[in-house]
């Protein structure tokens, strides 16, 4: 549904976008990661025809950006960062005005104001002023403008940026009730976002496309993939407990994360790069008949994995 093709955009020698491909098929949650000025928004403003490119095109679902704008606009329900909106209008009102620049008018504008509404679990505060609502529920109401003439696509910039912890969770349930049917491209730069809501992550570096896959596939190049982390208790030396757990096969290196005085430790097990040590570990501590009370696989840490693409 979205084809992007060798997208730039240049601001006189600022490269913003350089060179951006990918594609995106109906049912995928895509996250848009990088650090700030990557060029996130800039390529969520192409896609959506907010701004030309400066080279390269994208289709969206069908429609080409620089020969039919219009064609899609009409595919892609758009939530811009910050979530701008008319303060003295009621969340209604908004909604019925955004209705009417997209299309719709009478009957069906009524019944698509009263589903984004039920959607966005706005019912009950639809004849309230936007200038008084939290920032959450202007959240709520930008994503209903969005929705309003039921997209096929949807391209939401930043969406939790601001929000509090339980303002965060109501959004990101709202954008896994909304993917069913349709491409969402979430940019973001919080990478709880992407293991939270996406099926597919990209991260984007200097206007570059640097990393792109499952959530699983990139937590995989971290080097705490698979590692181990055990607690141990009568034990005596943790440095003489860290080089056995040195000299197993398949292990790069062992950290000792915590020793306390009465003869326990924390320590956290390195695999090598694609190996998983997980039963040479317990049977090392089967022999050696050590008192556990903690054994943690970890699946990896994207912040490691964002620095490393990111800077390295």
């Amino acid at each position: 549904m979205i084809q992007v093709k060798e997208l730039c955009k240049n601001y006189g020698d600022f490269v913003a976008v350089d060179q951006v491909s990918f594609n995106v098929a109906r049912g995928e949650v895509l996250g848009f990661l990088g650090p700030n000025g990557a060029g996130k928004s800039t390529t969520m403003k192409m896609l959506s025809c907010f701004i030309p490119p400066s080279s390269g095109t994208a289709e969206i679902c069908g429609h080409d950006i620089r020969q039919d704008p219009l064609g899609v606009r009409q595919q892609i329900g758009y939530l811009p960062e910050s979530a701008p909106s008319y303060q003295e209008m009621t969340i209604a009102e908004f909604l019925r005005f955004i209705g009417a620049v997209r299309g719709l008018q009478g009957v069906e504008l009524n019944k698509q104001i009263d589903k984004v509404l039920e959607m966005t679990f706005l019912t009950d505060v639809q004849s309230q002023l936007i200038d008084t609502l939290s920032k959450g529920y202007r959240q709520r109401t930008c994503l209903a403008q969005a929705l309003i003439h039921d997209p096929q696509v949807l391209i939401l910039d930043e969406p939790t940026d601001g929000l509090d912890p339980n303002q965060k969770h109501e959004v990101r349930t709202l954008i896994r009730r909304m993917s069913e049917g349709r491409v969402i491209l979430v940019s973001t730069h919080i990478l709880e976002e992407v293991e939270a809501v996406c099926q597919r992550a990209m991260i984007i570096s200097k206007g570059k496309i640097v990393a792109d896959g499952t959530p699983e596939e990139l937590l995989q190049q971290s080097s705490l993939h698979n590692a181990v982390t055990v607690t141990l208790h009568n034990i005596g030396s943790a440095n003489a407990v860290a080089q056995d757990f040195s000299a197993l096969a398949g292990v790069a290196g062992v950290t000792i994360v915590e020793e306390k005085e009465d003869g326990s430790a924390t320590l956290q097990v390195l695999p090598e790069k694609e190996k998983t040590i997980v039963s040479e570990v317990e049977q090392m501590i089967k022999d050696k008949s050590w008192n556990l009370s903690q054994f943690f696989v970890e699946r990896g840490r994207l912040d490691e994995v964002f620095r490393k693409v990111t800077l390295g």
